[in-house]
């Protein structure tokens, strides 16, 4: 109901009269600093823009204890309307709880009770937004969607190809190997040339200064007290009953002690053990079929391999039986660790020149060609040779 009434105020209100220089763009606006100065850029250049905020969670629904924040809030929603009211273009708000909830947190449960360790955001970037703003982005007749990532799209041999911000500290690349060639042929990135502190630089010119000094949020929206152990125990109620009581063990088999339950733990995790051997010990695999949790120390947690799979290639249409040199990162602040990767059939086999550590199954894996992403995955496995 949200969504009719939303977009029939859009159609009675607007003004078919006026004409942009370079067509009609929808803008993901958070409310945060970055997607308000891409909206305002694009606006300043001549695009014909609509910002749109999506509402993807209740922090009430949530159960935690944290205050609300970040860009699902009020005061975010209230941000981003000022900026499109104080520049003359529309805003609307766009109701997707149902379909984020259905896919996204879902998938965030089913994979921690699988053993793996999702990451969510990427999910969200490239199957909840990118196809809900192409979806409204139609019926407004818009040509083109933005959003504030620091990040580059350019055109080559047929091929839309993103590659990494200029601001290395801000570079959000790593978010979006998951997005599909007609989606980023329609894409709009206006801060990937641009640093972080020309963004700040701008909005205080604009007069937008409470957003330079709105704090930034860095955690999974719906888990705003950052407690995903209690949000699982939240969502699956009598979770900790069925799982309590598995035993932690070294990699030889040995059992050093017993554990709250496999899927309150992540692999490279050293706090929050509960465990004392005498030395610092990680956590270095998840065994979900047999509830346990394979402990060792840190030189235990590299690998040097790894399979990729779900993969969605950018730069190259198909890699099949190719053998291609690579930078790959396995989390998003991961610096990358040279590598080869060679795609075999519908998976990536990814050999490390040097050990990785701490790779977690349900991780994003995205591969890199100097600057550019060749693609990306979800990790499957990891393995020592």
């Amino acid at each position: 109901m949200m969504e009719t009434i939303l977009f029939r105020i859009f159609e009675d209100g607007f003004s078919a009269d006026y004409m942009s220089k370079h067509g009609r763009v929808l803008v993901a606006m958070s409310g945060g600093i970055d997607s308000s100065v891409a909206a305002v850029m694009l606006h300043d250049e001549g695009y014909e823009v609509i910002g749109m905020t999506m509402k993807t969670w209740d922090y009430a629904s949530s159960g935690g204890s944290k205050k609300e924040t970040g860009c699902c809030s009020l005061d975010s929603i209230n941000d981003a309307r000022n900026i499109a009211v104080s520049l003359g273009f529309p805003h609307y708000i766009l109701d997707i709880r149902e379909e984020f909830g259905d896919f996204v947190i879902n998938h965030f449960t089913d994979e921690y009770l699988a053993g793996r360790t999702p990451n969510p955001c990427v999910l969200c970037n490239t199957h909840i937004k990118w196809d809900a703003l192409l979806r409204r982005a139609d019926k407004l007749d818009c040509e083109f969607i933005a959003t504030g990532h620091y990040a580059k799209i350019r055109e080559e041999k047929q091929r839309y190809v993103i590659s990494k911000g200029i601001d290395e500290l801000k570079d959000q690349s790593y978010v979006l190997w998951g997005i599909s060639q007609e989606s980023l042929a329609r894409t709009l990135l206006p801060l990937g040339g641009l640093r972080k502190s020309y963004i700040r630089e701008f909005a205080s010119e604009q007069g937008f200064h409470d957003l330079v000094t709105k704090s930034e949020s860095y955690e999974i929206c719906f888990v705003p007290d950052n407690d995903y152990r209690g949000f699982l125990k939240r969502r699956v109620p009598g979770l900790s009953e069925m799982v309590a009581g598995g035993e932690f063990v070294l990699e030889d088999g040995t059992v050093v002690g017993t554990h709250e339950g496999y899927p309150f733990y992540t692999v490279g995790q050293r706090k929050g053990l509960g465990i004392a051997l005498g030395y610092p010990v990680f956590v270095v695999e998840i065994q979900k079929d047999k509830n346990r949790v394979v402990l060792g120390k840190l030189d235990e947690l590299n690998r040097n391999g790894m399979w990729v799979s779900k993969l969605n290639l950018q730069k190259y249409e198909n890699l099949q039986n190719i053998t291609l040199p690579t930078i790959t990162k396995v989390r998003y602040k991961d610096p990358g660790t040279e590598a080869s990767i060679t795609q075999v059939e519908d998976r990536m086999k990814v050999l490390f020149t040097e050990g990785v550590s701490s790779i977690a199954p349900g991780q994003a894996a995205v591969f890199y060609e100097g600057e550019d992403v060749i693609g990306g995955g979800w990790i499957e496995s990891s393995f020592k040779q």
